[in-house]
Formats: structure tokens, sequence, C-alpha cells
């Protein structure tokens, strides 16, 4: 098993990036969001990486996070779903993206990566979501947005206490994230903001 490749950029290209570790060309499979962050030639970075035997090839699929890593994993152990296919998913959504998208049924977020039709998205997210959990999807996500801006990861703290809030008011984690995340909300609201505008949406749910 390799957990990680590090050494200098050679190539990248959409798919793909070489490494040289060295004077050894290791091809990595990469999601078209990491090809747009990969650093440039000659430039050192690490990539985690899974490694898929078949029996005519070994191939690395690597991402600049272990985040996204983990769940490259979990799309690749959904029946139906290959290595590929888990990769697409990740050119178009974050791994938080990915998460919310299993929390609140959202299929056709999930479907709008290559290959992923709308039966497929609703197999993966009845797969994953009992394998997923809201408090640990908005843990990460606070955790990601501190190494952005504190305001952000102060607004996500409202976020989820506001859906706590609708939880323990009886609301589903389902309902009560589709309720948060369609409220027209500023990074500047508080909790009782937010829990205000969320109820009112309940009403279109």
């Amino acid at each position: 098993m390799i957990a990680y490749v590090q050494g200098i950029v050679e190539e990248v290209t959409e798919t793909k990036v070489v490494l040289d570790v060295n004077h050894i060309g290791f091809q990595i499979f990469i999601s078209g969001r990491d090809a747009q962050e990969m650093p440039g030639r000659g430039e050192e970075v690490r990539i985690y990486t899974y490694m898929n035997v078949k029996e005519d090839a070994m191939q690395l699929f690597g991402f600049l996070t272990q985040d996204d890593l983990e769940m490259y994993r979990l799309l690749i152990a959904v029946n139906g779903i290959g290595p590929k296919a888990a990769l697409g998913i990740l050119s178009v959504l974050t791994a938080d993206d990915l998460r919310f998208a299993v929390l609140s049924d959202d299929a056709k977020t999930i479907a709008k990566a290559p290959g992923i039709g709308a039966k497929t998205a609703k197999k993966l997210i009845l797969e994953l979501k009992d394998k997923l959990s809201l408090e640990d999807a908005f843990e990460k996500k606070i955790q990601h947005t501190e190494a952005a801006h504190v305001s952000g990861s102060e607004a996500s703290a409202a976020k989820a206490e506001a859906i706590q809030a609708l939880t323990a008011l009886g609301y589903s984690n389902s309902d009560a994230l589709k309720a948060v995340s369609k409220a027209d909300l500023t990074e500047d609201m508080d909790t009782e903001t937010i829990l205000k505008l969320a109820l009112k949406q309940m009403a279109f749910l």
C-alpha cells in the first residue's frame, strides 16, 4: 500500500500528474479540481494515494488532501461506482459538498458528475448515508473554512447550531439541512436569525 507520494511535479494534465521521486516517475490519476490546484512543474507536492490493482494494470489515484481520499474510499465501496467514476464525482464536488449532498438526499447535485445518473446518485446516497454524520460533516466544514478565514468558520458553526435546534424540534436531519441550505443567509447572521429563516423554509419542503 502506498499511502502517499511526495516528489517533484514533472507534468500535469486534466486527469493526471507525473511526479519525479528519486528519478522514478509516478503517474497518478487526479481529479479536475486537484489538477487546477496542482503546483507548477519543478515544484514539490505530496499526493495522498489509493492503489487500484487490476488483472492487467496497477493504477494510482491521488488527492491533495486526506479528506478527499477518505471520501474516495467511501465512493468506490458503493456497488457500481468504479475508481474513475468516483474520481469524476470528486472533480465536480468537494468532499464537503458531497457529504452535505448525501445527508440532504440531494441526488440532483451528485448526478451532475460525469457518468453518474439519477439512479446511481440515489443508490450512492442510500449506501453512504449511514456512514456519514451531520456533526462530522459540519466539523470538517468548519476546519476547512478556518484554514481560509475565521469569519466563515463562525458562520458554519451558527448553521450547525441552527440545524441541531431544528432536529431538537422534531425535524429530520435531511429536512433541517435542506431548510438551512435554502434560506437566504449572510455570514454575519447568528444562530437565532438562521433558525427563524430556516423555519420559514420548512413550509416549502
